[in-house]
């Protein structure tokens, strides 16, 4: 797996129109994990994708409600098979962090990568997706130097008490063990 220009050279390719320069696109220093269901609890649905193209219907269903008028995207989402869409190239800034904090640091979508995994925080993740996402984290380390394995994180850890994603059905032990081997 790599990245040319932006781009993750195995992914299928879809450019969400909720995305934005960056303020310094060299400036790419955290990966942010986070996980996504829509609805809540279900999977292998148009939704997330609907979601990030700007195109969801909100009455689809009754918690899409809160939805209503919401511009957000994520780099990358990885599928529960494994498959990776990806929504924003990553030298531009995905707006999936929203407000949020790391190293002193805040507005973590200027500098951040932001990789969905379909999921939730109590339902374990896939195989495949642990796989994917190592692959996919490896890469991005070899292409932004300022990147390194100890700054791959939860949104719950850059936003912490408002989010709780990936949630403690990810297992950061396995993940990174998996990275290890991919580095």
């Amino acid at each position: 797996m790599e990245i040319k220009a932006g781009k993750l050279d195995l992914a299928e390719q879809k450019l969400s129109p909720h995305h934005d320069a960056r303020p310094d696109p060299r400036d790419i220093s955290v990966l942010v994990v986070h996980g996504i269901s829509l609805p809540a609890g279900e999977f292998g649905l148009p939704y997330i994708d609907q979601l990030f193209m700007g195109t969801i219907d909100t009455k689809a269903h009754p918690s899409f409600d809160v939805l209503e008028g919401l511009k957000v995207s994520a780099h990358c989402v990885i599928h529960r098979d494994g498959r990776i869409v990806q929504y924003v190239p990553f030298h531009l800034r995905a707006w999936h962090a929203g407000v949020s904090h790391y190293c002193g640091r805040k507005r973590c979508n200027d500098f951040a990568i932001g990789i969905e995994l379909e999921g939730t925080d109590t339902e374990p993740y896939t195989k495949e997706q642990y796989q994917q996402l190592a692959q996919l984290a490896a890469a991005a380390v070899y292409e932004y130097p300022a990147l390194t394995p100890q700054r791959i994180v939860g949104h719950q850890h850059i936003a912490p008490v408002r989010k709780t994603d990936p949630g403690p059905a990810f297992d950061w032990d396995y993940f990174r063990s998996l990275l290890a081997q991919e580095l």
